[in-house]
């Protein structure tokens, strides 16, 4: 009997007990995957801490001019944007681990050759060429592509966040760079930052998943999805993509306000803020410094204008960042000096917030647009930003060469900005984005 009592109170005590379900992880897989992918643009960022530093040791060393290097930076940027939409295309078909691992590897070769350069040439090739390519295939497109896959909530967040990681990647190499370069050399900065490009790759093959459905998770934030087949066609995709775009206003006004954000920033102060500040007695070194501490407060201001760009209108926002910056460079040429001062370290705080806080607006007036299509949209008017810094590398350079100053490029450009934010508060809304989520 009490057997009896036993088994059948056992048996209901089973029977009541509730289900144990399997464990969820705490941290959701989207998150690893953007940890690699913000690793990984800082390694291919590290390259892009040279070229400011390197102007003047290659004058000396060959006798090149400050047109000719500029010309070599001018290409590296323009192809760093000309190949933005095909990569976003091209992992569409072939998957982001594949070509962020052969981009890396282009990074590093290209990097490891101008070693041994000795013709002005070359250093087009090395650095213009196979650099650009390397890096605009793991430019901004690759985090539109990420987050656009991995994210239906905080979208706007992680944007800001991995823009970020190119400001970390001039954190990290700049004051480094500026050491080797003063104390041992140009060559050995660039092999750092081969190395550099190459210490990635293994935690992109290993750690890298091109789509969500690939671990059997729905993206964070969204509903599980079945991985879509490889798209085929990627260049011709890419142009149609373009074409169809262009059909648009609202085209055309992100892509010339982000060329002017590119002439303004990767352009004029990453390429030849060191030489300026050189040429007013400062150290290359103390120059270069100030260069990073543009990248901590980039990293705070980026990851901020995601934060905002979730919660108010990108157009007002972007029209904000482009005025504040046109009026700062109006006054930087007053405030160069043989030695930092506060004036100076409150234009570099400044200047720093305001850097790539326009990409987070930027990239969600894309979606706004252009939805499905928007992250190779947004590599075409990626694009637009590396051809605007890439004249502005070259004909800052030539400004230099032929005027003495770079007075006249600081002027020009802070004008600039001011028509970037008109283009900006003329871009007309036609829809709210069909997966926008209520600020929480």
């Amino acid at each position: 009997m009490l057997s009896g009592v036993t088994q059948t109170t056992d048996s209901a005590t089973v029977e009541s007990a509730p289900r144990r379900r399997s464990p969820r992880p705490r941290i959701h897989r989207a998150w690893i995957v953007a940890a690699v992918t913000f690793v990984t643009i800082i390694g291919g960022a590290a390259f892009n801490s040279l070229p400011g530093l390197l102007i003047d040791p290659l004058h000396t060393e060959f006798g090149w001019s400050r047109g000719e290097i500029g010309l070599a930076v001018s290409i590296d940027m323009a192809l760093y944007g000309l190949t933005a939409p095909f990569a976003a295309a091209l992992m569409d078909r072939f998957g982001i681990r594949r070509v962020v691992v052969v981009a890396l590897s282009a990074v590093a070769a290209g990097a490891l050759a101008s070693v041994w350069m000795t013709a002005s040439w070359q250093l087009m090739l090395y650095w213009g060429l196979l650099v650009g390519l390397g890096t605009g295939s793991m430019a901004m497109a690759f985090s539109a592509t990420v987050t656009h896959r991995w994210f239906v909530a905080r979208r706007g967040l992680v944007t800001g966040i991995l823009t970020a990681a190119g400001a970390s990647g001039q954190l990290v190499f700049l004051p480094l760079c500026a050491w080797i370069v003063d104390e041992h050399g140009w060559r050995p900065a660039s092999v750092t930052v081969a190395l550099a490009a190459l210490v990635v790759v293994p935690f992109v093959w290993l750690l890298m998943r091109d789509h969500p459905a690939d671990v059997g998770l729905a993206p964070y934030g969204g509903a599980y999805a079945e991985k879509p087949p490889p798209a085929t066609g990627a260049a011709t995709r890419a142009v149609r993509v373009l074409v169809d775009a262009a059909r648009t206003g609202p085209f055309w006004l992100l892509a010339g306000s982000f060329a002017i954000c590119g002439a303004s920033t990767n352009g004029l102060i990453r390429t030849h803020f060191v030489p300026s500040a050189h040429d007013h007695g400062m150290q290359i070194t103390a120059a270069a410094s100030l260069l990073a501490v543009i990248g901590i407060f980039d990293v705070i201001g980026t990851i901020f204008s995601g934060w905002l760009t979730d919660r108010f209108d990108a157009r007002r926002l972007l029209a904000v960042y482009y005025a504040l910056r046109g009026v700062s460079l109006l006054f930087l040429p007053m405030l160069m000096a043989p030695t930092v001062h506060p004036p100076m370290v409150f234009f570099i705080v400044f200047y720093g917030l305001d850097w790539v806080a326009t990409v987070p607006p930027t990239l969600a007036l894309c979606r706004e647009q252009y939805g499905e299509d928007s992250a190779i949209v947004f590599g075409w008017v990626l694009a637009s930003h590396q051809v605007g810094a890439a004249l502005v590398a070259f004909l800052g350079g030539v400004a230099r060469d032929v005027t003495g100053s770079y007075d006249l490029v600081w002027y020009a450009s802070g004008a600039l900005c001011a028509t970037a934010a008109l283009m900006a508060l003329v871009i007309r809304r036609t829809r709210e984005p069909s997966d926008a989520l209520p600020a929480r």
